[in-house]
């Protein structure tokens, strides 16, 4: 198994309907249809010292072929399009975890 987090901001900071924008486009996501685990959720940002991630996107995926084929997904690259204009980082990690 294979968790899938990619955390991202928008381009502009604090401002609630460039984030709103990022969310939604990230959400579209969630309705690819596969043998995983995909969420898109808004940071509440309650931690005291950093704040700077607005939207997260954690999956779980049963191995890395499925992940690779996740990312090849229409839909997938669609996203890609709607939010790189609206985002200002990505930073992604995939770490391995067994059942």
């Amino acid at each position: 198994m294979v968790r899938h987090i990619v955390m991202f901001n928008a381009k502009k900071q604090g401002d609630r309907e460039n984030i709103q924008a990022l969310y939604d486009g990230l959400k579209m996501l969630e309705t690819i249809k596969g043998d995983w685990t995909l969420t898109v959720t808004q940071n509440i940002k309650v931690d005291r010292l950093a704040n700077d991630i607005d939207v997260v996107v954690y999956g779980e995926f049963p191995d890395e072929q499925t992940l690779a084929y996740y990312k090849t997904h229409p839909i997938y690259q669609k996203c890609l399009t709607t939010v790189r204009p609206i985002r200002n980082l990505r930073i992604a990690v995939d770490v391995p975890f067994e059942d």
